[in-house]
């Protein structure tokens, strides 16, 4: 059987996954479901199914990924988003905006054509890439606002040095990049638009730190290995969805939430929806403070410590999610409830809806389960977990070609 077979039976598999197996009573049926996780997870069985994407039943992808003339209409992405995030329209109203430098010499004073002379910009800006590139930051990359990074058509690296901030700005889209290997940056001057540069303290090495920043969707980048965070939102930030992404080989992927006294964070409303949490994770995938957070038809295949975990009476909404278990014995659970006694978790509002748990997995819901609060922490509708497999299959950077879908 060749490859390309194999694999597209592999994905038919994995839709009708609950019909076979209740149609099998000869088979252990948790066995069956880990040995179609282990196949449909393999890196390259996912990206050769990419795409297969159209009509899968992501609502992002179903709406631009069959367009073949994507790359003429690439605005259209900004209407596409969904959950928290669903306002974020970047550089929509603006102009086309053509990265052909890689460099980044000079943060002060960077050159037209590089990454940074675009994102300062005052006006909104859709930037693009004129050719595959490596770049490697001097200091971190802050963003001014009504601004989208849009990787497509090109393999876009982001990485060994500082990179991306957004902070205390609005309308950020960022889509279509490899973003690893993120270190500190700091003591240095740095700008942020063309009218002024500022001294910047030691930053914490994130991918993408959101720092005050509304109206953020990231989508469809691929990240790993970074100093600190793969993805922070912290102090006041608020009307995010991180979606479609493929995370890896890193610790403490994802924190939502600056600290257990930062009360302004209670406003923060963050989508977590079909990402794929892979090898290489330890926990935060997110941990969560004060505020809403709706974590809809992710797939987890790795964790070493937790999933999902948080401290400060956070609202979590689990839904369609499915969670594979790490095959050793210790780690189980799905959920961490951090600095806090039983006696007050208990009353924290976490729960589980439609989560597939595979090999052991458990999530330990608490709270009375109040509408409102789960209601507020809602955004879009979850499909079935069995559907995760499909939904998620193209999480990730995606190899979009001129003239056909994407």
């Amino acid at each position: 059987m060749t490859n390309t077979l194999f694999t597209f039976v592999l994905f038919l598999f994995s839709l009708f996954m609950p019909t076979l197996i209740s149609s099998s009573p000869l088979q252990n049926p948790e066995l069956v479901v880990q040995e179609v996780n282990r196949k449909i997870n393999a890196s390259v069985a996912r990206r050769n199914l990419g795409y297969l994407s159209c009509g899968s039943g992501n609502p992002i992808d179903d709406c631009w990924r069959c367009d073949s003339k994507w790359e003429k209409n690439r605005q259209r992405l900004a209407d596409c988003a969904i959950g928290f995030g669903k306002n974020a329209i970047g550089g929509r109203d603006g102009k086309i905006y053509i990265v052909n430098d890689a460099n980044d010499d000079n943060p002060v004073n960077p050159k037209p054509g590089t990454l940074r002379h675009a994102v300062i910009q005052v006006e909104p800006l859709w930037i693009i890439f004129a050719r595959d590139m490596v770049i490697k930051l001097k200091e971190e990359l802050i963003m001014n606002s009504f601004k989208t990074i849009d990787g497509r058509g090109a393999s876009v690296h982001i990485a060994g040095g500082p990179c991306i901030t957004i902070q205390y700005v609005t309308n950020i889209i960022i889509h279509g990049i490899n973003i690893h290997d993120c270190k500190q940056g700091g003591n240095a001057m740095v700008r942020d638009s063309p009218r002024h540069f500022g001294w910047r303290t030691i930053s914490d090495g994130d991918g993408v730190s959101i720092f005050g920043g509304s109206h953020v969707w990231v989508d469809h980048c691929s990240l790993s290995n970074c100093k600190d965070g793969l993805i922070d939102a912290i102090h006041g930030s608020t009307a995010i969805t991180i979606s479609n992404n493929y995370m890896t080989h890193h610790d403490k992927v994802m924190l939502l939430g600056h600290s257990d006294s930062y009360t302004q964070d209670k406003n923060m409303q963050v989508t977590i929806a079909f990402n794929h949490f892979g090898e290489g994770l330890v926990q935060r995938m997110p941990r969560c403070r004060l505020g809403y957070f709706h974590v809809v038809n992710n797939d987890y295949t790795h964790w070493e410590m937790y999933a999902i975990g948080g401290s400060a009476n956070p609202t979590i909404n689990s839904q369609g999610n499915r969670f594979v278990a790490p095959n050793n014995r210790f780690s189980k659970e799905v959920t961490k409830y951090e600095d806090a006694a039983e006696s007050k978790w208990k009353h924290w509002n976490w729960r589980s809806e439609g989560d597939l748990m595979v090999n052991g997995a458990f999530f330990t819901a608490s709270g009375g389960g109040a509408s409102s609060s789960y209601a507020r922490a809602s955004s879009l509708s979850a499909r079935p977990s069995s559907l995760v497999g499909s939904i998620t299959i193209a999480a990730g950077t995606l190899n979009c070609k001129k003239g056909s879908p994407c």
